[in-house]
């Protein structure tokens, strides 16, 4: 199994170093109280006035330092942390000054007892601290916070009152019994706060490993020492400075981290972010990102200095700012790197076959734009190549340099077709790029313009998704082919040859012509596939080579919308001439059953068709139709369904057929 990962502060080697240095004090002070001879009285005022002095203000300046990161961070945890060291700080500094000879004569009992009375209430703050507060409860600690600094600041001048005025009160004057009995009892609530507190605050060092949550931590559980040694009350003993000793080491752990932190970041504004609540850190990084995407969008535009916006409002220095510069220049030229990249991409993937080639370079110029700014598209026209005002010639495929553009050849099978101009980069690569840019759009213009010819010498001379398939798939121009059922739809003109020894042959192609442009979409709009034109006959299939669902419905209601698109033609044309003269009128055959589709004929020259005996009885069925009418077979209207209006003209011999073949003239189809 994997080692799991442990955070560096609870490292075993460190674990065990970090417990070493709380374990040491106490096995001291049970020395010191086992060993009455080596616990010796040391009595100095001075010495304990000044040190109380010194450490007190060390307190008060992180409990500033921390307030300040409270506000500004709206943090109810780090409002509480720093409400655990200034009420530790104002009673020590109390015990200070009840230092016999500075205010009193003598001791008193708000001399002994003034540090437990701070350091108890100093561990509510500090297990209020540890608690994981919601929203809501953050709210109401930060509404409440000037009430709670008032209360601590009355209860402090109200102690400092009752325990230095000589005569005031019992706590001005030397207690009856020293040392005091109830005090070692009255300290029990303080240390187990300061114990649920520490171990709180580790737990929430394992989820988010910090130096500073490890000296916090550390602070609180020599506060909860402190507490133990005040509880033997040996004033001036070695004992007794002991928790002195260990009060000041608790504040200076947790300065001399800030101090570290200071160092290495080379601001304050972060040094307590790690000890705010859950909320705050998701905060901080969320302004974070927005402050970084905000420098990195100064700087893609161009705009020197992005991090000094920033530095008022992060409280960066200098040389923070100096590097957020850097990196943000850096991380701009990369993401402009990255957009150019996607824009190349997105011009290739639009490179389709069937894009019109206006709609493509409009396409491209919108996508490409986005990423390289002001980038314009010229053609040549008239042998020339220009952009505005601007002329380009190009010597081979170099590009060419205006001002702050640079512009690129674009060509078509190896012909200047146009220019590319984009802005000049400000790194290497972005000439690359737009070098490889303009290559690709050379493409996509090659491509358009094939497609169109393909399009005229192509498309029109077989069905659309004929085309479309031997495009996709030029395989499929193999011999060979598949058995499908499909409905096969036979369409000729009866009296087209009367008609072709009256008239002229340039008469003959002008009436193919207009029967075939009314016929041919009424095919196409229903799915059907044009395989055939053979003189004035045509043959459509539906159901290949593309797959349609009702493909019989389909067949018959294309051939009902060519007769009517034929008859009015045909009435069109009658009234415009003046001889006697008849247009031919279609006769349609449609047959359901299955064929074998694909492609026949030889290597050289082949052609897609469709063969079966359901394809030629089509045929038989369309040549016993009446003209006008349409000729279906049975298995093509039990396809149809409800809906279909047919007369019966009962079963009929067809040549080539053996058997009778029942079929129905359709007139009309819901």
């Amino acid at each position: 199994m994997p080692t799991p990962y442990l955070p560096p502060a609870t490292h075993p080697v460190r674990g065990v170093v970090w417990a070493i240095h709380l374990v040491v004090p106490l096995l001291g002070l049970w020395l010191l109280l086992a060993n009455p001879d080596v616990n010796i009285p040391w009595q100095h005022h001075a010495s304990h006035f000044w040190m109380i002095v010194i450490v007190a203000g060390v307190n008060v300046v992180l409990g500033a330092m921390i307030s300040e990161a409270a506000r500004r961070r709206r943090d109810a945890r780090l409002f509480l942390v720093s409400m655990v060291f200034l009420s530790s700080a104002g009673f020590f500094f109390l015990h200070g000054l009840a230092t016999p000879v500075i205010i009193l004569p003598g001791g008193s009992l708000g001399f002994d007892i003034g540090h437990q009375a701070g350091l108890t209430i100093a561990a509510g703050f500090a297990f209020a601290s540890a608690l994981p507060l919601g929203e809501r409860a953050a709210r109401a600690v930060l509404g409440a916070q000037h009430a709670i600094r008032a209360a601590l600041l009355a209860v402090m001048i109200g102690w400092g009152l009752v325990s230095l005025v000589p005569g005031l009160t019992s706590l001005s004057v030397p207690p009856p019994v020293s040392p005091v009995p109830w005090l070692a009892w009255a300290s029990v609530l303080g240390l187990l706060l300061y114990g649920a507190a520490s171990v709180m605050m580790f737990l929430l060092h394992r989820r988010r490993p910090s130096a500073m949550l490890i000296s916090l931590i550390t602070a609180y559980a020599l506060l909860a020492e402190a507490m133990i040694a005040g509880m033997s009350q040996l004033n001036w003993h070695l004992s007794w400075w002991e928790w002195h000793l260990l009060l000041t080491l608790a504040f200076l752990f947790v300065a001399y981290s800030a101090y570290v932190q200071f160092r290495r970041e080379g601001s304050s504004s972060g040094l307590f972010d790690s000890v705010t609540l859950a909320a705050t850190v998701a905060r901080i990084r969320r302004d974070y990102d927005s402050a970084l995407e905000e420098m990195v969008e100064h700087v893609r535009r161009g705009e020197p200095l992005a991090a000094a916006r920033l530095s008022g409002k992060f409280r960066l220095s200098e040389g923070q700012a100096a590097v957020l510069d850097r990196a943000g220049e850096a991380l701009a030229n990369e993401r402009e790197l990255s957009g150019r990249l996607a824009a190349l991409v997105a011009v290739s993937s639009q490179t389709r076959v069937g894009l019109p080639e206006g709609q493509l370079l409009a396409t491209a110029l919108e996508r490409v734009r986005q990423a390289y700014g002001d980038v314009k598209i010229g053609l040549v026209a008239e042998g020339k190549v220009e952009i505005g005002s601007r002329a380009y010639e190009f010597d081979g495929g170099q590009p060419v340099r205006r001002d702050d553009r640079l512009a690129f050849p674009l060509t078509v099978k190896g012909h200047l077709a146009g220019v590319l101009e984009v802005p000049v980069g400000r790194t290497p690569q972005d000439e690359a790029l737009a070098a490889t840019l303009a290559g690709q759009l050379s493409l996509s213009l090659e491509n358009a313009r094939l497609y169109q010819e393909l399009d005229t010498l192509f498309r029109q001379y077989m069905s659309p998704d004929v085309a479309n398939a031997l495009l996709a798939d030029p395989a499929q121009a193999a011999l060979g082919g598949e058995l499908k059922e499909l409905t096969a739809l036979f369409a000729d003109l009866k009296g087209f040859t009367t008609f072709s020894e009256k008239v002229t042959p340039g008469e003959i192609v002008e009436m193919l012509n207009r029967y075939h442009t009314a016929a041919v979409p009424c095919i196409l709009g229903n799915g059907g596939t044009i395989v055939q034109f053979v003189g004035d006959a045509l043959l459509a299939l539906f159901n290949a080579p593309a797959t349609q669902e009702g493909h019989a419905r389909a067949a018959c209601r294309a051939a009902l919308e060519m007769q009517r698109a034929a008859a009015e033609v045909a009435e069109e044309m009658a009234w415009k001439r003046v001889d006697d003269v008849q247009w031919p009128t279609f006769r349609v055959g449609v047959n359901t059953g299955p064929a074998l589709v694909g492609n026949i004929g030889s290597p050289e020259l082949r052609g897609f068709n469709a063969m079966g005996d359901c394809v030629n009885v089509a045929a038989r069925l369309q040549g016993v139709a009446e003209p006008g009418t349409v000729v279906i077979g049975e298995t093509t209207l039990r396809q149809l369904g409800q809906g279909a209006s047919v007369s019966p003209l009962g079963p009929l011999s067809l040549k080539g057929k053996e058997e009778l073949v029942p079929a129905y003239v359709l007139t009309g189809l819901q």
